[in-house]
């Protein structure tokens, strides 16, 4: 696993395994948002596993794929909705995590500073410095 914290409470990770779902739960996230849409895996990663394997390991997983196509301001609202829902630290994840971060970062949009949204990100390795117009964008409809 490649967990990367971008705020205490929400991390990100590349594609996670069924089996790394025990070691999640045992490093104290209670949530994990599956970002990565089922026709980008393989049987044995899509929801239905990773929704087998986090209830054994104790874990609350939602499936949220974000594609082009769905990456708007419900998917946006959606996300928040599962951070806010969660009672403990939550860890996303997509192919490479650049997904779960732009994600966070659209939700996070009006509530941060620009600078710092594409600051946090950039510290753990995703720039998101591209996205500022639509980070502003995001921030004035919230505003």
């Amino acid at each position: 696993m490649n967990i990367r914290s971008i705020t205490p409470d929400y991390t990100v990770s590349p594609q996670i395994d069924p089996e790394d779902l025990p070691a999640i739960a045992a490093a104290g996230y209670t949530t994990v948002i599956n970002n990565r849409p089922d026709a980008e895996n393989p049987p044995s990663h899509q929801s239905a596993a990773m929704d087998a394997a986090a209830k054994a390991a104790g874990v609350r997983i939602v499936h949220l794929p974000v594609t082009h196509q769905t990456l708007n301001g419900d998917t946006v609202a959606a996300q928040l909705e599962a951070c806010r829902a969660a009672d403990g630290p939550v860890l996303a994840y997509c192919a490479s995590g650049t997904r779960s971060t732009i994600v966070w970062a659209l939700g996070e949009a009006g509530t941060r500073p620009t600078d710092e949204i594409i600051s946090l990100a950039a510290e753990q390795g995703y720039d998101l410095s591209q996205m500022r117009p639509q980070l502003e964008a995001f921030a004035q409809q919230k505003g």
